[in-house]
């Protein structure tokens, strides 16, 4: 199999957002396996703060379309921040976490679904009518107890952090992340 897929990736996803802040840089795009479909979030941070973050849930395009398209649009179109500027990429790191498909959870009421969440590996899907969100298993290095971590959810949903109804549906993913680690 592959060694490390971020030697490969986060050049090209850097290069995406280099080329679209007009700064042309090519990588190379040849591994045969860039063409297979695959989900993908790419993390851009700053002295280790967040400073963009992007990403495909579903699978719907290569893995080579995805981290191009979400590298460009964590840089430039992330509601939360101004876009990067290209005097920032050099000193942007990127991440790049490949998503494994989703899996329903089945619960009966909001204790059993937090008592089967697994710090640190999932990354959850809150889904409630037109409401939905989701937090990347990175989240849990800010807000590792369960109770938190689902109250954020909610509330990134825009729903109240107390909030539950039985048509909560949630799901899981877990994540192989390659990152740069250039400005610690």
């Amino acid at each position: 199999m592959h060694t490390d897929r971020g030697v490969i990736l986060l050049p090209i996803a850097r290069a995406a957002i280099s080329n679209a802040l007009h700064q042309p840089m090519t990588v190379d795009e040849s591994a045969p396996w860039l063409a297979e479909p695959a989900a993908c979030f790419v993390t851009l941070k700053q002295r280790g703060q967040l400073r963009g973050c992007i990403g495909s849930l579903e699978v719907h395009r290569s893995l080579l379309a995805d981290v191009k398209s979400n590298a460009v649009s964590a840089a430039l179109h992330d509601p939360r921040f101004l876009p990067l500027s290209a005097d920032e990429l050099g000193i942007t790191d990127i991440e790049i976490s490949l998503l494994t498909p989703c899996q329903t959870m089945q619960f009966q009421d909001e204790a059993d679904a937090l008592s089967q969440l697994r710090p640190g590996v999932d990354g959850i899907v809150f889904e409630y009518g037109l409401h939905r969100s989701t937090f990347l298993p990175q989240v849990w290095e800010q807000l590792p107890d369960p109770h938190q971590f689902m109250a954020h959810l909610k509330r990134k949903a825009g729903l109240p952090a107390d909030f539950w109804d039985q048509g909560v549906a949630l799901s899981r993913y877990s994540v192989r992340k390659y990152k740069e680690n250039n400005h610690g």
